[in-house]
């Protein structure tokens, strides 16, 4: 069967031709890839060559599935986001299931879309998954309905003699179950059990990394979307939808951490609904602030500037001071990472004088509790390293690095000595792979490859993908500046054994 629409005239596709060339595969692999990708999608149909390849290159549009795959080829390839877009493709119009993105702003979709999303996350394989359901979206595809977090709603607008405007969620009529079904709504305990739960697990990611435990905090959402399809008083459900909020967020990070890129966003983005649907603008800030994370890492600085100035705006009454420290500090790592020097010293100053106005920390809402001063150090020292790269390795901003990424590593230490599990053991290893960056751009190769095998040391507990996959990143880039060096060559040894490609991905 034909896989590729004819066009009138043709003209050469210099995009894709551009990110072709770059990713130094040769016609026949990139053809060989394309077919391998096909099949795990079950669409056996598709039988490319190298002459195919040829007539895409010369403008020749390919027809669905192929210019998604071809998306999540490159974007595997290059370690960002590139979208159909950006190959100089067109693809066949997404449903909002599809997209993942472009949802309706309403409680019964949202509990239906979280419902069916976390049970085919449990029942499905890892990339039949994937594969056949989600693509990462991004620039305006992504931003635009996100903004729609900012619109009221009817569950929102202020009630009668509520002068001061409190979030009131809408009950959904109670269905048709089966006798017996509870119609009174969850007791106290039942909901604080819940909230227990939901804490243990975020301390369990934050000990053991995003793999380990990420399909029980999917099964623990997939449980309280049924509970929110039975009947309960507005103030219960509220509670619901924010723990709901919560569990959908940490599955996001989770996703994030061990590599699953679009099933982190898809649970990012129901994790804002049901922010929304609780009234709590403060804990959909913070999930912005994870969507922007996430495309820091994906390299889309733009767009993480874009959801983080909304986050900022939407929570600009209500955020306590450590949320709006992190906040601006989660700013400064995008003006970072955009080359923006004046603004990203702005922020990451802001983020500095916010946090001495915050309390303690058990004051504040549990999903913001982890951002203590070692993760301030940590924001802000990676921000300037960030800027030291963007500047040619500059020993100003190295300067500005070193001290905040040392703290951070001293804070983390002493929170985490001495355990085996416990404590922020993930960010302790990020932080000395951190580190070992800083000692690279200082040229002082031996001391980063020191903090690197101890972050090796930690890797080897943890479930992290991203922490392994900046060990290997750094430990690339000490063998290409510094392979005459023993110690980071016995780095690279060391690291290719223990920690082979993969191993975390297999694990979740």
């Amino acid at each position: 069967m034909g896989t590729d629409g004819g066009t009138s005239e043709k003209v050469p596709n210099e995009r894709l031709m551009s990110w072709f060339q770059r990713s130094g595969w040769s016609k026949g692999e990139l053809a060989r890839q394309v077919n391998r990708r096909a099949r795990e999608l079950g669409a056996h149909h598709i039988s490319t060559d190298t002459s195919r390849v040829r007539r895409w290159l010369d403008g020749e549009q390919p027809r669905e599935p192929i210019p998604r795959i071809l998306s999540e080829l490159f974007s595997e390839r290059f370690g960002c986001v590139v979208g159909i877009e950006d190959l100089g493709l067109r693809s066949a119009r997404q449903s909002a299931a599809v997209s993942g993105i472009d949802l309706p702003w309403a409680g019964p979709q949202t509990v239906a879309l979280i419902n069916e999303f976390s049970r085919s996350d449990l029942m499905l394989g890892r990339r039949g998954f994937l594969g056949t359901s989600l693509s990462m979206s991004a620039g305006p595809a992504l931003i635009e309905p996100m903004q729609r977090w900012l619109v009221p709603t009817s569950a929102e607008a202020p009630g009668p003699g509520a002068p001061g405007g409190g979030a009131r969620v809408i009950a959904l009529p109670a269905p048709a179950g089966p006798e017996g079904r509870r119609r009174n709504g969850l007791s106290v305990p039942e909901l604080e059990q819940l909230e227990a739960t939901t804490a243990e697990f975020r301390a369990w990611d934050a000990q053991c990394g995003g793999g380990l435990r990420r399909k029980a905090v999917v099964g623990q959402l997939h449980e309280v979307t049924d509970l929110l399809q039975e009947h309960h008083p507005d103030p219960v459900r509220r509670r619901l939808f924010r723990i709901t909020a919560e569990l959908s967020e940490l599955a996001g990070w989770m996703s994030y951490d061990i590599g699953l890129q679009p099933t982190a966003q898809k649970y990012f983005v129901l994790a804002l609904h049901a922010a929304k649907e609780s009234g709590d603008r403060p804990l959909g800030a913070f999930i912005l602030s994870q969507m922007s994370r996430q495309m820091i890492h994906l390299g889309r600085a733009e767009d993480a500037l874009e959801l983080i100035h909304l986050a900022q705006y939407g929570s600009r009454e209500g955020a306590t001071a450590r949320t709006q420290a992190m906040l601006y500090a989660i700013e400064a790592r995008a003006y970072a990472t955009m080359g923006a020097p004046p603004k990203c010293h702005r922020a990451a100053r802001a983020a500095e004088e916010t946090f001495e106005e915050a309390g303690r920390a058990d004051q504040d809402p549990p999903w913001i509790r982890f951002f203590s001063e070692a993760e301030l150090k940590s924001e802000n020292a990676h921000s300037y390293r960030d800027l030291a790269y963007v500047a040619g390795r500059s020993p100003t901003y190295v300067s500005l690095a070193r001290p905040a990424m040392e703290r951070a590593v001293q804070l983390f230490a002493a929170e985490c000595e001495g355990k085996e599990s416990g404590g922020h053991q993930r960010s302790y290893a990020l932080n000395l792979i951190g580190m070992a960056s800083v000692h690279l751009l200082e040229r002082n190769p031996e001391a980063a490859a020191e903090r690197a095998e101890q972050a090796i040391a930690l890797a080897r507990r943890l479930r992290s993908e991203r922490v392994n996959t900046r060990l290997r990143k750094t430990s690339a880039n000490a063998l290409r500046d510094f392979g005459e060096v023993s110690a980071v060559r016995g780095l690279t040894e060391r690291l290719t054994t223990e920690l082979p490609e993969n191993e975390v991905v297999r694990a979740c």
